[in-house]
């Protein structure tokens, strides 16, 4: 079953007599529990299509279905609330809070959840964190773990709402090769969980990991490949050379 369902997606931009067309013409299906990359040069259009995916923007036409629901013409707020509450979201700068914990800042979701007012917040979210190996690292503030921790830090935050999907726009930018194969192997396992992933990537051996790989040239989409066995991703050697 699609969670994911682009059907005709335009994203094209005016600049005064200029049309630039970010997305032209994308037709996308992603399977619940799937772990898609999607890739493509500068100016591709990968960027375009996660925040359309991830509802931070909206397009010009055509059809997106997010776990049921028909996200066209959703109000600002509409579009907050379909963030809240079906789309996590991990950065490859982690966005994280400087001055709270590791515990303060997987909560700030559940905060913002209008609808989750029943909800045990310091509890789900010490959980989330001990699902990504953080339960002892629960009141550090970010200056206090490495890129890696604060990654997994990101990841909780992502997890905390039961989210339909994943995003995770260049997720390991910021790390060294050990801490990429880290963060990686852990999106791996959450995969092998049940939770669908859609990750933006530039980085070959990075995108090797998925199940299947969606390549963008000029707004559209040029190819797929799907990996016969995504389990047997081999984590890239410590030199950054070719696993």
């Amino acid at each position: 079953m699609a969670v994911i369902e682009l059907k005709g997606i335009k994203r094209h931009y005016a600049f005064g007599e200029v049309t630039v067309k970010a997305l032209d013409g994308v037709d996308v299906s992603i399977e619940r529990t799937e772990f898609v990359a999607i890739m493509g040069a500068s100016g591709s259009g990968k960027s375009t299509l996660m925040n359309v995916i991830g509802c931070l923007d909206v397009p010009s036409s055509g059809t997106y279905i997010l776990d049921g629901l028909d996200t066209s013409g959703a109000t600002d707020d509409g579009l907050a609330d379909i963030r809240n509450k079906k789309i996590g979201f991990v950065f490859q700068g982690f966005n994280l809070l400087q001055k709270t914990t590791a515990l303060e800042n997987v909560e700030l979701p559940l905060l913002y959840d209008r609808a989750g007012g029943g909800r045990n917040v310091e509890k789900e979210a010490r959980a989330a964190l001990e699902r990504v190996g953080l339960g002892e690292r629960l009141h550090h503030i970010p200056n206090q773990l490495s890129g890696g921790q604060q990654q997994r830090v990101a990841i909780a935050r992502a997890l905390v709402t039961r989210p339909a999907i994943i995003i995770a726009d260049e997720p390991t930018g910021n790390l060294d090769t050990e801490m990429s194969n880290e963060i990686m192997s852990l999106f791996k396992e959450l995969n092998e969980s049940g939770i669908t992933i859609v990750m933006v990537t530039h980085e070959a051996d990075i995108a090797l990991w998925a199940g299947r790989k969606i390549v963008l040239r000029d707004g559209r989409v040029i190819r797929e490949e799907h990996k016969t066995d995504a389990a047997a991703v081999r984590p890239l050697p410590a030199d950054g050379g070719t696993a």
